[in-house]
């Protein structure tokens, strides 16, 4: 198993690159999913193909002293907030408007990431880092076409500028909160936390009278998509992004996600789509923002990190 400490940092923007792009595959999916399933029954269903996958693999690589010594009850505080709710709001805000719409607002996270170190960490402002925010911001605006969609900003946008604060503040507390964990089992730890509390909150819905799933309308490509949703885009995904915060810190790592719609653009050509150079001039805007943000980082500001990150 891939160890942080011997991680370089370019191994550790290339994993945060990987994770983003295994993550860019889920957005398709959920739109196969968003509809046969309200979004709490969804959420609780990709958490819980996540976990089948995590649990298992986990206890086989580390042993159950691992699990014995995990904070499960901090794992369910951190799990249930972080990327439960956030989870669950991304969905909702996506059934309510559209990817487009999601994508514009989550390109807002590396601000959200950096405030959160600042405020929270003592990371210290330079003109490198503001540089490289802007830079990837730009690359991300570039991308989306510097608009909303047809939705504008209504209740789905502030469901997901919501979920994006959950996500970041979710992505920080997993590094800090579990310093004797590996990656594998501070993303595990967390999404069991995460599955709990949408799995109870589903069935309550449903024992409520709530809104509950179509099943008749779930065939082979929803459960298809279901596991690129759930295995692909949170389970793998998840492993490499705690390995990337945990070395990189969640507002450099958090830079990464405005490339998001140039490797969404690489899949639909995969299916025969056609390329954008635009799509590529932002990604490389973006990526340039990643270099400067890093290439230039005042000397504290990146002890301060490492130390309050001991798996880093």
């Amino acid at each position: 198993m891939l160890q942080p400490r011997r991680l370089t940092t370019l191994s550790a923007n290339l994993i945060c690159m990987a994770s983003m792009l295994v993550w860019a595959a889920g957005l398709p999916a959920a739109e196969l999913l968003i509809g046969p399933l309200t979004p709490l029954p969804l959420t609780a269903l990709r958490m819980l193909t996540a976990l089948a996958l995590l649990l298992p693999l986990w206890l086989a690589l580390e042993g159950m002293q691992s699990l014995r010594r995990a904070s499960w009850t901090r794992g369910l505080f951190v799990g249930g907030i972080g990327f439960g709710l956030g989870a669950y709001l991304l969905v909702s805000a996506q059934s309510l408007t559209d990817p487009i719409t999601i994508a514009v607002i989550t390109a807002a996270m590396p601000v959200i990431g950096i405030a959160l170190e600042c405020l929270l960490d003592g990371r210290r402002l330079s003109g490198a880092l503001i540089l490289g925010v802007a830079l990837s911001l730009c690359g991300g605006l570039i991308s989306y076409g510097g608009k909303l969609g047809a939705g504008g900003f209504g209740l789905g946008a502030l469901m997901a500028v919501v979920s994006v604060v959950c996500y970041t503040w979710g992505s920080r507390e997993t590094v800090k909160s579990f310093p004797d964990l590996s990656p594998l089992g501070r993303a595990t730890v967390t999404l069991a936390g995460a599955t709990a509390v949408t799995t109870l909150a589903a069935g309550l819905q449903v024992s409520l009278g709530g809104p509950s799933p179509d099943w008749s309308a779930i065939g082979t490509p929803q459960i298809v998509a279901l596991l690129i949703y759930g295995i692909g885009a949170l389970a793998v995904s998840q492993v490499l992004w705690i390995i990337s915060v945990g070395h990189l810190g969640i507002g450099v790592a958090s830079l990464h996600g405005n490339a998001t719609p140039f490797y969404v653009m690489v899949f639909l050509v995969m299916l025969g789509g056609s390329w954008s150079w635009t799509q590529a001039l932002a990604a490389a805007i973006v990526v340039l923002g990643v270099l400067v943000a890093q290439g230039r980082m005042p000397r504290r500001s990146t002890e301060t990190i490492r130390r309050d990150n001991p798996m880093s």
